[in-house]
């Protein structure tokens, strides 16, 4: 079976070369995946409360700085041991979901303050309004995961990373990209669209997921979907709140 690319490069076919492909007794499936990123999800949960109850108990998001830091970074690590080491997965993408919790607890505390606690419901009920919606299109055929799709998705991905990598390098000399953080009418459209990316990549991930189930691919290649699965949907939460933010800015 050709496993054609994902846009989200954790998600990509590269890694069968890596992992190979595992015996008829001992291979990653649909439900076994979901369960493992049910679980990821409640790690996530966990992190998040932990850095949410320091900002409560202090009703000062800078207290959370610290933990956001070591939650940032150490989830970006952890997520190249993941991608370049996917047989860690099994310990290494838990430790990912509980790093990346603390950090969008965090996060999360500085909108939370800056527009009230409202704004972060809406953001998580939107992103599993989205998940499902995706999930969904992908199960009825509505949008179907071509080559083409796949192709003008990888590109579309790649264009915002380059921009928001643009943007973080001349935040230090003092420019700053507007139409990506204001709340205009750009800066609103900007953020529609990156949504737009963020939630039709769902849609590749779970055919990559539902394809390398049925390749038979290794069992530990369930956490390795549900890791890629969740780094997308913690995008597509940062990137629900942004919107959410700029629209409350307009009011």
């Amino acid at each position: 079976m050709n496993l054609t690319k994902s846009s989200n490069p954790v998600l990509s076919n590269k890694v069968f070369s890596r992992v190979g492909y595992a015996s008829d007794s001992d291979v990653m499936t649909l439900q076994g995946t979901l369960n493992k990123a049910i679980l990821m999800l409640a790690i996530v949960v966990l992190g998040a409360s932990f850095t949410w109850s320091i900002f409560f108990d202090s009703v000062n998001p800078a207290s959370v700085m610290p933990w956001m830091m070591v939650g940032g970074i150490g989830g970006f690590i952890t997520s190249l041991v993941v991608i370049f080491a996917p047989k860690t997965s099994p310990y290494t993408a838990p430790i990912y979901a509980l790093l990346e919790g603390i950090f969008l607890g965090g996060i999360s505390a500085y909108f939370a303050s800056a527009y009230g606690a409202g704004i972060i419901l809406q953001a998580i009920g939107l992103t599993f309004a989205v998940f499902f919606l995706m999930l969904l299109a992908y199960r009825s055929g509505t949008i179907r995961a071509t080559g083409k799709f796949k192709v003008m998705l990888l590109a579309a991905t790649g264009a915002i990373a380059l921009t928001y990598f643009v943007s973080f390098i001349l935040s230090f000399f003092g420019v700053s990209l507007g139409f990506i953080h204001g709340s205009g009418t750009f800066g609103i459209i900007f953020s529609l669209i990156v949504v737009g990316v963020a939630a039709l990549n769902i849609v590749l991930d779970l055919d990559f997921i539902y394809r390398s189930s049925a390749a038979g691919a290794p069992k530990f290649m369930e956490w390795y979907g549900a890791f890629g699965l969740m780094v997308t949907l913690i995008w597509l939460y940062i990137e629900i709140l942004r919107l959410l933010a700029k629209l409350s800015s307009r009011d």
